[in-house]
């Protein structure tokens, strides 16, 4: 199983102001043919998405269903530029999809996790979520961490997450996932710096594996790009 998660800087190219990046973003997807990708920083029908396509607003997983062949879903986390803001899910298979509020104890911006659950071949189920957590406030992290794990605390199925957490290996927020899920990267020790793009320094993106089942890993890796200001991460795993 293919995976991706890629924080598309709301469809625009941060380093060339004004044009899409989408077009892009749609090729990759589908030169790499994944099963599942999270997308976060999505924009629906807002008008900044206008700005940047002929004055027409676009719902961004739409356009990337489009553009790819999968399925689109978007979960909103706010209500922003006259249209929407938050995370995104496309899938190979339709899937059942769910969109979970995450906690602001400090305030400032909603977030939200995008769950798509699929039933596999082998008849088990599969969660695959996607995020995009606070990016001021670690308390907001921390909280919005605790939500997630609380969130699947009853699941007995596999599950993995993805996203741009905006944390690194040294907040409370990342001892929390850690504990219940493993930080695939790390586990196979091949963790890469993924933000920024153009010279990354740091590594916000991550994905995680629900630790009481055993994983297969074949790659990890930040895919090399441009088109947004993060790199995209990839991960192929086997499962029973």
């Amino acid at each position: 199983m293919r995976l991706i998660s890629y924080n598309i800087y709301h469809g625009e190219n941060p380093y060339q102001k004004g044009s899409k990046n989408l077009d892009s973003v749609g090729l990759l997807i589908k030169n790499t043919s994944p099963h599942f990708i999270a997308v976060q920083e999505v924009d629906s029908m807002t008008l900044r998405t206008a700005e940047f396509n002929q004055n027409n607003r676009l719902n961004l997983m739409e356009e990337l269903a489009l553009l790819t062949g999968m399925k689109g879903y978007f979960c909103k986390a706010i209500d922003y530029s006259d249209g929407g803001y938050g995370e995104g899910i496309l899938t190979s298979e339709p899937a059942f999809f769910d969109c979970i509020t995450l906690p602001v104890p400090e305030g400032g911006e909603i977030r939200s996790m995008a769950i798509a659950t699929v039933i596999l071949e082998n008849g088990r189920t599969f969660s695959f979520a996607g995020t995009h957590l606070c990016h001021e406030q670690m308390d907001n992290r921390t909280a919005q961490a605790r939500a997630i794990v609380d969130h699947f605390a009853l699941s007995s199925h596999r599950v993995v997450i993805a996203g741009d957490f905006n944390f690194t290996t040294e907040e409370p927020a990342y001892d929390i996932m850690n504990e219940y899920f493993i930080d695939a990267a790390v586990e196979f020790r091949a963790a890469q710096n993924t933000y920024p793009s153009h010279d990354p320094t740091v590594r916000i993106d991550y994905f995680w594996l629900s630790r009481q089942h055993k994983w297969t890993l074949d790659t990890i890796y930040a895919m090399d790009n441009q088109y947004s200001d993060h790199l995209p991460l990839m991960i192929e795993i086997f499962i029973d």
